[in-house]
């Protein structure tokens, strides 16, 4: 069996680390040959590049595959693309991403690939956006499901917003929850050490956001409760993960409330160090209005903390309300503001929430579960 994943870019985030693991993983396998496409990556975001890069003949550059909407780049892009799969004559192509996922597919369908798959990430249309950015990525889905034999989901309410737009069939569907090395965050403690290089005091509250500092992923929202939060509990601190190019309006922002001195960015912190942020935190909060199901969410369930989302895609199949954590409705501030000082006032609280998440995520996130479930599901499709 050989497996050709392809990817818009391979940037630090949820997509493009499931994507690499899937990779890395499925090489393990014996007969399994698998490579990697990739257009570039460019950006504030970082780069995953050097963990599949350092692997000979694994990853192929396509330069025209760009994220922006270039006609002329665009088709480019598909023309590479067709010839790579005309030359390694993959089995199965399995692409990721939304440029990725409408280009890769049309040209693994004109270079008769036998099975292809594309994993949805996160939609690629939703209230999120303006009515005519919507009319025409849903209708790209549309057309491209055409020559789609299956889709992988990362949650269920993927394949519910997919089928509701008109894209796609019931069976064509399957859930892989995204699949991570848990036990790095199962071991996580809460290092003295990085709080102090971090400015963060052993008996402050740490509520902690791993994102990406780009628009939709909710830090609006932080700095919205940030004043009545300083107020109800004076040992509060903000710890922000990831870097992007929001960072300086981020931290215009902070200053302007007289809050300098309680958010804390960490900028771009590398996959593998992710654990050591997370160990520091007494609760995460995750607030994005686009994400199929992000991947801080049971990291930090991983670790045993307590967490707060909104109500957005995949949330609510990790977030089980007062369970794992809170879940709230969208844009509920009221509501985020009184349960992160409930958390900071009662840590029994923390602490149930806690050991209820990371048994949910032991049974259903280790990475060796996501990698089996797409052997299988490739198996069963190339079988028909």
């Amino acid at each position: 069996m050989r497996v050709s994943h392809v990817i818009t870019r391979l940037v630090v985030g949820g997509a493009q680390e499931n994507t690499v693991s899937s990779v890395l993983g499925l090489r393990e396998i014996p007969a399994v040959e698998v490579d990697l496409v990739s257009g570039p990556t460019t950006g504030p975001e970082g780069t995953l590049e050097p963990l599949v890069a350092k692997i000979p003949g694994l990853l192929t550059i396509v330069p025209d595959l760009v994220r922006p909407v270039s006609p002329w780049r665009d088709w480019m892009a598909l023309r590479e693309l067709e010839r790579i799969f005309r030359r390694l004559k993959p089995d199965i192509v399995h692409t990721h991403s939304g440029k990725a996922g409408i280009v890769g597919r049309f040209a693994a369908h004109r270079a008769g690939v036998p099975v292809i798959v594309h994993t949805i990430h996160g939609p690629s249309f939703g209230s999120f956006q303006g009515a005519v950015a919507n009319a025409v990525f849903s209708e790209a889905e549309r057309m491209a499901a055409k020559v789609t034999d299956h889709f992988v989901v990362v949650a269920n309410a993927m394949t519910d917003q997919y089928l509701a737009a008109g894209i796609g069939c019931p069976g064509q569907f399957t859930r892989i929850f995204s699949g991570f090395d848990i036990n790095p965050f199962l071991s996580a403690q809460n290092d003295p050490g990085l709080r102090q290089q971090l400015g963060l005091a052993p008996d402050d509250f740490v509520v902690g956001k791993v994102a990406r500092l780009v628009e939709l992923k909710g830090h609006d929202d932080l700095f919205a409760v940030a004043p009545a939060l300083v107020r109800q509990c004076p040992n509060i601190k903000f710890l922000l993960v990831g870097d992007g190019m929001f960072r300086d309006r981020f931290a215009r922002k902070a200053a302007t409330l007289g809050l300098t001195d309680r958010f804390v960015f960490a900028g771009l912190v590398r996959p593998a160090e992710v654990c050591r942020y997370v160990g520091i935190m007494d609760a995460l909060v995750h607030l994005s209005r686009r994400e199929g199901l992000p991947r801080a969410l049971p990291q930090a369930m991983a670790a045993g903390k307590p967490v707060i989302a909104f109500d957005c895609d995949g949330a609510r199949e990790v977030c089980l309300n007062h369970q794992t954590g809170f879940l709230l409705a969208a844009g509920d501030h009221a509501g985020l503001t009184s349960r992160l000082a409930e958390l900071c006032r009662k840590p029994e609280l923390r602490e149930r929430l806690g050991l209820q998440g990371r048994a949910l995520v032991r049974d259903s996130f280790p990475i060796n579960r996501m990698v089996d479930d797409l052997h299988s599901l490739y198996q069963r499709l190339l079988a028909r």
